[in-house]
């Protein structure tokens, strides 16, 4: 076997069913009931114009060479409707990893759930209009090295979080989480009553009856000392 330029074409079983119930909750939320460790760093932001909320798929990884997009192109001919790209760069931001050609692509021939790249895209005035997920860190006109070597559908590391392929990858406004493909069924009724629970919080706020009993209580178990005077 050729550790670091290998293809593997079959990913663990994933219920598909998930992904639209899981569309309607706020990825906050998602990652409040995980703890908050699970939400991709590094920049990786959303670039494009999607008119659903909350980007919905299940892992193809990508590990690829700083700069380079042979592997990401051979993950796009094995993409489906209920997938998500998501590419390891090595950090690089000195290279753009798609542009309009690839995303048109990946959005229309392929009709894929989503891409997250841990590096830059290019055309970003297309890409920033356009009806579909894409989560980058930027954009840079230098473009791609075809090259290798790479991997797909194996372990990468993103924005500091662990992605295993077949993992259930969610994205909207505010970022992108990795939701372990053992743990999305388990977790999606935790996260439905949190986003409920949340939705009543705000709905309190506006109407001036939130309970903020708690802020003093955990200053005082903490003990900050309170002064009725000014600094001198």
């Amino acid at each position: 076997m050729s550790i670091g330029n290998r293809i593997f074409t079959q990913r663990p079983a994933f219920d598909v069913a998930l992904l639209e119930a899981y569309q309607q909750l706020p990825v906050a939320n998602i990652a409040d009931t995980m703890n908050r460790i699970a939400v991709l760093g590094n920049g990786i932001r959303r670039i494009s114009s999607p008119v659903k909320p909350v980007m919905a798929g299940y892992a193809i990884t990508v590990k690829a060479r700083a700069g380079d997009n042979l592997m990401l192109h051979a993950a796009l001919d094995m993409a489906t409707e209920n997938d998500v790209i998501v590419v390891s760069n090595e950090g690089d931001r000195s290279r753009a990893l798609m542009g309009e050609i690839m995303i048109a692509y990946a959005h229309y021939d392929r009709k894929i759930a989503g891409i997250v790249l841990d590096g830059p895209v290019r055309d970003i005035d297309a890409l920033s209009v356009l009806d579909f997920p894409i989560f980058a860190t930027g954009s840079n006109p230098a473009g791609p090295f075809k090259e290798g070597p790479g991997e797909v559908n194996t372990p990468i590391a993103v924005g500091g979080v662990a992605v295993c392929p077949g993992d259930l990858i969610l994205g909207d406004a505010d970022g992108v989480i990795v939701v372990p493909l053992n743990d999305a069924a388990a977790l999606l009724e935790k996260a439905t009553e949190y986003a409920s629970f949340d939705a009543g919080k705000v709905a309190a706020a506006k109407r001036g009856t939130a309970n903020r009993a708690w802020v003093r209580k955990a200053l005082d178990e903490k003990g900050v000392e309170f002064i009725d005077d000014v600094y001198r």
